[in-house]
């Protein structure tokens, strides 16, 4: 924990990923002093591990998307964490969810034409992913629920032209410590106030002036990477106001994909360790399951999109009423006696998130440039909503927070920024 400073050089307000990452491009180059004011008595925001019942599970993001070419893998195994390389078997996960093999062939090629009519469409004006769909598609219920897993958004609600900007290279991979760790790990010994929350930025003046939960910063600089939807409703205020910076952010609100965690005592018959299923193929609201993830006694259910916002707002016992009787009717009653609630998460109503990760309403594509562009080179902003191609993504937060340290670095001058071999 830092002492609060009353003047810095640069103020970072949050530490996601993307503060952090910040924090540690200024920290290697040295010669500032800086401050990330937090608003939560943690770091990591929407990356967040816990350990109930002594291993570790992660409430937020926890893939190494990209792993072979994600920065965050190489900084993991210098940091001595273990990567645990088992591909995730999403693409069969139909055949253990009571459907045969030849309809998951068929949902399989489904899937990748309709991909491809996404692609197609592109060069069209923007528009909803479901535009493109077949009418009265056998798999369009669970194209839509793959959406609100993936976007935290359904079909009708993503534009197309940010969905295929989306760059994957289809290796994902996880931390056995948890992904939170990581980043609790990263950022050790850099100067983060807990308890700061930011709620104005005044920047009419030569210098900037942060007033925070636990007093004022003036600073030179300041890098903002708080969610969109603490931009779009105004929760952090600008003075003079930012218009524009809060009207991108609208276009690009928060989906929802929410978890909750069974404890599970027992076994599956013909279905091992980490292994996914799909509570319904026939209807968007179901979730996803992963069964004994590290072979570890529990069942994680995700849930995005419309049915998250409402088991979100029912409660944690609707959440895990719902997969008990999604999991019974996969595989009979007895498994009500082998699972109990361990934890959930409630994104949307987490006071400095307010959701899960960054989409595009159709015809906001752009927006993602508009919310990462500076103004008047003092006030920078980063984050997974600003990254181009790696949004919704921890690692997509931390190299647009390595970007928006550079371009700070760059305004005060310093040309010698980011050196030849960068390892951050």
């Amino acid at each position: 924990m830092a002492d609060f400073p009353s003047e810095v050089d640069v103020a970072i307000v949050g530490a996601g990923a993307a503060g952090i990452a910040a924090a540690r491009c200024l920290a290697k180059a040295g010669g500032l002093l800086f401050v990330v004011l937090e608003a939560r008595e943690r770091v990591g925001g929407r990356v967040h591990t816990i350990a109930p019942r002594g291993f570790p599970l992660d409430r937020g993001a926890e893939w190494l998307h990209s792993a072979d070419r994600n920065p965050l893998s190489e900084l993991a195994e210098r940091q001595g964490f273990t990567i645990y390389r088992r591909q995730p078997e999403w693409t069969t996960r139909l055949s253990r969810s009571g459907e045969t093999k030849e309809a998951e062939a068929d949902w399989l090629r489904t899937r990748e034409a309709f991909r491809q009519a996404l692609r197609r469409a592109a060069a069209g004006p923007d528009r909803p992913l479901a535009s493109v769909l077949e009418p009265g598609g056998r798999w369009n219920a669970l194209l839509d629920a793959t959406s609100s897993w993936a976007n935290g958004a359904e079909l009708d609600r993503v534009g197309i032209w940010d969905n295929v900007r989306y760059e994957d290279s289809g290796i994902n991979w996880r931390l056995r410590e948890g992904y939170g760790r990581l980043f609790e790990s990263l950022a050790r010994g850099l100067p983060v106030v807990p308890g700061a929350a930011v709620s104005r930025i005044a920047h009419g003046g030569k210098r900037l002036r942060l007033e925070t939960a636990r007093g004022a910063v003036v600073a030179a600089r300041a890098i903002v990477t708080v969610s969109t939807a603490i931009l779009a409703e105004e929760r952090l205020a600008f003075d003079p106001p930012l218009p524009d910076k809060a009207a991108a952010a609208a276009g690009l609100p928060l989906g929802l994909a929410d978890k909750l965690f069974l404890a599970f005592s027992g076994t599956l018959p013909g279905i091992g360790d980490d292994a996914h299923l799909v509570g319904s193929t026939r209807r968007r609201e179901t979730a996803s399951y992963q069964v004994r993830p590290f072979g570890r006694p529990v069942i994680s259910c995700f849930f995005g999109g419309r049915w998250a916002e409402t088991l979100e707002a029912e409660g944690e016992a609707a959440m895990a009423a719902f997969a008990a009787d999604e999991l019974a009717g996969l595989f009979g009653a007895d498994i009500r006696r082998q699972i109990a609630p361990l934890a959930a998460t409630a994104w949307r109503r987490d006071r400095w998130a307010r959701g899960s990760y960054s989409y595009a309403l159709p015809g906001h594509a752009e927006d993602r440039a508009a919310l990462a562009a500076p103004v008047d080179s003092r006030l920078f902003f980063a984050g997974e909503a600003c990254s181009p191609n790696f949004f919704s993504t921890a690692h997509g937060a931390y190299l647009s927070g390595r970007a928006a340290a550079a371009a700070v670095l760059a305004s005060l001058g310093r040309r010698d920024w980011p050196p030849p071999a960068d390892d951050l």
